[in-house]
């Protein structure tokens, strides 16, 4: 929210915009109107993901560095200090493919086709059961393998299986999870329709 971080073709990452609690990793809380570089981030970066004030990126070796907003945790370096430069995600063990930032919360594809979230979970979020705040990566429930992509939104999260269909999770007081109700689910469920012929997804607020 609020910022905006891109990857540049060398591997590394500019960030610009709000920085009142570092989300642009330059090491202050200076907005700022023009990309600015992350600090330690100039190369080895595959991908980034940008949530309401806290950022993440993916790296070459694919293990995950945060920085930003913790107060729910959001970064996964077990604590929930802000911090205004990357930091490492805990418990990855070098094993990430894709990355996806919620509002206040993280999550990641698994090379084993498994996905694990850490963060805000007050609606939960993170899909492991219960509504508490994790500072650490923790299981998505019934996700242990078959998911080719995820998406966070500010309060939910999807993931795409590898039979083309959508699951989601989370927040549900709009119908964002798509199962036709608007209870909130501490586990996944199907979205309506979508049991395959899907071949991206991608989550809003």
């Amino acid at each position: 929210m609020y910022h905006t971080c891109a990857l540049t073709s060398r591997g590394g990452v500019k960030c610009w915009g709000w920085n009142i609690l570092g989300q642009l990793g330059d090491g202050t809380t200076t907005n700022q109107t023009t990309p600015v570089n992350v600090s330690g981030l100039s190369s080895g970066v595959v991908a980034v993901a940008a949530g309401d004030a806290h950022t993440c990126a993916l790296t070459s070796g694919d293990g995950v560095k945060c920085w930003g907003a913790n107060y729910a945790g959001e970064l996964g370096d077990g604590t929930t200090t802000d911090r205004l430069t990357p930091v490492d995600v805990s418990g990855l063990n070098n094993r990430v493919t894709a990355i996806a930032a919620g509002g206040a919360h993280t999550c990641t594809l698994m090379s084993e086709g498994s996905v694990k979230c850490w963060g805000g979970n007050d609606t939960s979020q993170l899909g492991d059961g219960t509504m508490t705040n994790q500072t650490m990566p923790v299981d998505v429930n019934g996700l242990s393998s078959g998911v080719v992509a995820i998406a966070a939104g500010g309060a939910h999260t999807c993931a795409l299986t590898s039979r083309s269909g959508v699951k989601c999770w989370g927040m549900n007081e709009f119908g964002q999870l798509g199962d036709g109700v608007t209870v909130s689910q501490t586990t996944l469920v199907d979205v309506n329709g979508l049991s395959s012929g899907v071949v991206a997804i991608a989550a809003g607020g």
